[in-house]
């Protein structure tokens, strides 16, 4: 579950109003249904930085390396497709984004982290139609209509009717 880090914020701040105003740590955790040790921990950032000790944490973990510059970049390089990049097909890859990746930013990911990035970037999985080239669609719409109902079995008139409710008549 994500955090809403604003409204942690939020909550510090209304925390640090309520101490200013002399009420005891207890009570102030109270009114703000938190723990008592998180507003002794506030009260005490409060006490030592000011109101800037209680305001939103940087994101947690470590800072990526593609920025949101790269990453429009990086999304305009797919669009163009891999023939633009010396690729014989029409396809991108793990492995060929995170090669592109490499050459156009410098920086090498692993194929699974190469996969979120394009998560991030709102790209999906796709398989090609396995068509052949050669494919006639009119041939194939007139065998349908024509050909299949003559080869297609039929139930004979003779034939008893099954007893059985799940099967349709």
């Amino acid at each position: 579950m994500r955090r809403d880090r604003v409204a942690l914020e939020r909550r510090r701040l209304q925390a640090a109003r309520l101490l200013e105003q002399g009420l005891a740590e207890a009570e102030v955790a109270r009114r703000l249904g938190v723990h008592r040790q998180s507003v002794n921990r506030w009260a005490k950032a409060l006490k030592v930085e000011g109101r800037a000790g209680l305001h939103r944490a940087q994101r947690a973990g470590r800072p990526p390396k593609l920025n949101e510059a790269d990453m429009v970049q990086l999304e305009q390089c797919l669009k163009q497709g891999p023939e633009q990049f010396g690729y014989l097909s029409g396809l991108w890859t793990l492995a060929r984004v995170g090669k592109l990746i490499e050459q156009q930013h410098g920086v090498r990911y692993d194929a699974s982290q190469v996969w979120r990035i394009l998560r991030k970037l709102n790209w999906s999985c796709q398989r090609p139609t396995g068509r052949a080239r050669e494919r006639d669609e009119q041939a194939i719409q007139r065998w349908k209509k024509v050909r299949w109902p003559q080869l297609k079995k039929k139930r004979s008139a003779r034939t008893a009717r099954s007893s059985s409710s799940t099967k349709a008549d």
